[in-house]
């Protein structure tokens, strides 16, 4: 499997099993590769993924930059800081198996809560930063 697949699934179903995003965004979390036709609001979803080659110990390695956003119609930015709250929490450091790979570290980098261009929509988006080795 390739790297960017493997940290993508994990990334993925760890935020599935979250308590704290199933209460922000519904058990199992709303948590998407892309967004839906007819979303339910609030969501996730996954965004650019970007990869380059780190040297690691055998030159093997690659880091890799994620963007996740939360949509949210919520009157307000308040769901929208809270689901990127939650997201900071359950990624920032987080120790995931990853098929075929070693996730040296995983960090949250960048996180940022504006109004959409609609001028109705909430947006949040978070950066995270991984580095994955092979095994």
């Amino acid at each position: 499997m390739s790297p960017d697949l493997a940290l993508h699934r994990a990334i993925f179903d760890h935020l599935r099993a979250d308590a704290d995003l199933a209460a922000l965004l519904g058990d199992p979390p709303r948590v998407h590769d892309e967004t839906p036709a007819q979303p339910v609001w609030p969501l996730v979803v996954f965004g650019r993924a970007e990869t380059r080659p780190w040297g690691g110990l055998d030159g093997e390695g690659l880091e890799h930059a994620l963007t996740l956003t939360a949509l949210s119609r919520f009157d307000g930015a308040e769901e929208a800081r809270a689901i990127v709250a939650a997201l900071r929490a359950r990624l920032h450091n987080a120790d995931l198996a990853l098929d075929g790979w070693r996730l040296v570290n995983l960090r949250v980098t960048y996180g940022d809560v504006f109004r959409a261009a609609d001028g109705r929509d909430f947006r949040g988006v978070i950066r995270v930063r991984a580095v994955t080795e092979p095994i």
